[in-house]
């Protein structure tokens, strides 16, 4: 403690602040021994007016011999003041280090929300160069391990966006580089010099390079990337908490790039398993006219339960096989089932004469695996014989095939069997018909008919409403009824949930000819 006099000069002052301002002795002016803030504030205090010093939130705080004091006046009857100055040096550094670590962590929430909020693994390169560059270094450079010769780098400078570039280098070649993407044995962050640094490293326009760090990102379980950090020479150098920072940014920047590694992975692999189980597009073979469409239960998937196939035969003159079946259940699972039937069946592409024996084997394949689901199928061998197509139809459990003749009449195909997959021996019976020219046969699973919707919402599309439906298809193409038959499901249904559809049309195709004769034209159908 210290007291003033209303002139400014030092009245008296305890033995601490003696130690502290060892000049201020009785009579000095407190303007020669105290700092400026401090004397400045007894004079406002002393000499108020307009121009006083105005007040200030909280204490009146400033330095004293290198450390920070709080400086609390107390006004005497007399004028003077009494000045008590408290140490508060700890308590500032602490609320610093508070703030510091409050904006650390809200640029690390700020930083995982960003990077975690894409699945794209540009995106998350993008982001971490450009998030490190604006609040860790004056550049900032991502690396991620290379997929051939050429190393994928995004280089941001502080206030500019990002941008992909690829380099033909040795990571070898930079001290830390090449330990750092191949993520073993870990290592930790590295000080190169800057005199060292490779050319592609240096941002055009960046200027002298002050300071470089390369900083690992971990992944999960394998390397992520590298994080390059670089200061101008004006800027100071990395700190040991700075450095301690970046490598928990870093952290989440690892595992942002690595989860959107494994995505794209795993989207790869999806997609080429999609293909593989995805309904074939449908066409003529041999003079037969061949449609198919099929809706998953859900407008999300692209697979499910139901399928269908047409094999072209190996030799022409011979009928081609057609599949379409309806595995229980729905999803994946079911399409997992799916994909394992229409295997099987290729493998059995030799017996596809015997449609008894085809199906025998199935059932025994699906007994002896270990899904415990079972299916229906029906097969059709088609061939086209001069204008008319044969079908041979056999149906394993499954809605009996529908015929459409010229004349608008509905037929349905005389063949009947056991499920597939459920129990040990199998029967079905096979039914031989021939489509004349413009007549067509539906192959359809029980998602059709089972469609629950229509005024009330709960009655089944059913069989006879099919059957109407289908009997104003005379003549038409196959694929105008495949779409006919798909788009009055869905009116049917609406917006309510369903089960898997499918639908497969054979048509024998008609194409109309013009002749002159007499002089007069005259049209004529043939095959």
């Amino acid at each position: 403690m210290l007291i003033a006099d209303v002139q400014g000069a030092v009245v008296r002052c305890n033995d601490a602040a003696g130690l502290l301002l060892p000049a201020a002795t009785p009579g000095t002016p407190l303007a020669d021994v105290a700092p400026v803030w401090l004397s400045a504030a007894h004079h406002a205090l002393a000499f108020p007016g307009p121009h006083a010093v105005p007040e200030t939130e909280g204490p009146l705080r400033g330095d004293i011999s290198g450390r920070r004091f709080e400086a609390h006046p107390s006004v005497q009857k007399d004028g003077s003041v009494a000045w008590w100055l408290v140490d508060d040096t700890d308590h500032q550094l602490a609320r610093e280090a508070l703030r510091m670590e409050q904006e650390r962590t809200a640029f690390l929430a700020k930083a995982s929300s960003a990077l975690l909020f894409s699945l794209n693994l540009g995106r998350c390169m993008d982001v971490t160069a450009q998030m490190a560059s604006e609040s860790l270094a004056d550049a900032a450079l991502t690396i991620a391990p290379a997929r051939g010769e050429r190393l994928p780098v995004v280089t941001c400078l502080r206030g500019g966006a990002p941008a992909l570039s690829h380099h033909t280098v040795d990571p070898d070649d930079v001290p830390g580089l090449g330990e750092a993407l191949r993520g073993f044995p870990p290592v930790p962050s590295r000080w190169i010099d800057p005199a060292t640094a490779p050319e592609w490293m240096v941002p055009e326009g960046f200027g002298p390079v002050g300071s470089i760090v390369i900083t690992p990102l971990p992944g999960h379980g394998v390397p992520a990337g590298v994080l390059i950090l670089l200061r101008k020479t004006a800027s100071a150098a990395f700190s040991d908490k700075e450095e301690v920072f970046a490598r928990l940014f870093a952290a989440r920047a690892g595992a942002a790039m690595s989860a959107a590694r494994l995505y794209a992975e795993q989207s790869a692999i999806t997609d080429v398993l999609m293909r593989e189980l995805l309904p074939p597009t449908l066409h003529q073979i041999s003079g037969v006219d061949f449609a198919g469409r099929y809706r998953p239960s859900a407008d999300h998937e692209r697979i499910g339960g139901d399928f269908y196939d047409v094999h072209p035969a190996a030799v022409e003159g011979e009928a081609s096989l057609v599949s379409l079946g309806d595995v229980c259940g729905k999803g994946l699972e079911a399409a997992v089932l799916t994909g394992k039937i229409r295997n099987t069946l290729h493998a059995l592409l030799p017996l596809a004469d015997d449609h008894q024996r085809m199906l025998s084997l199935l059932n025994t394949a699906l007994l002896s695996s270990h899904h415990t689901r079972f299916a229906t199928l029906v097969l059709a061998s088609a061939v086209r014989r001069g204008s008319t197509v044969d079908l041979k139809l056999t149906s394993g459990g499954h809605p009996s095939p529908l015929i459409i003749r010229t004349d608008g009449a509905v037929e349905e195909a005389g063949t009947r069997g056991t499920l597939i997959g459920a129990i040990p021996n199998v029967s079905a019976s096979t039914t031989a018909v021939s489509l004349a020219p413009g007549e067509s046969c539906v192959l359809y699973t029980d998602g059709i008919t089972e469609a629950r919707g229509g005024p009330m919402g709960d009655v089944q599309f059913g069989e006879e409403r099919l059957k109407r439906a289908l009997s104003g298809c005379a003549g038409m193409p196959a694929e105008g009824i495949v779409e006919h038959v798909q788009m009055l499901a869905a009116q049917w249904l609406g917006n309510r949930p369903h089960d898997d559809m499918a639908v497969v049309v054979i048509s024998a195709p008609r194409t109309h000819h013009l002749s002159a004769v007499n002089g007069h034209t005259r049209g004529r159908f043939t095959a």
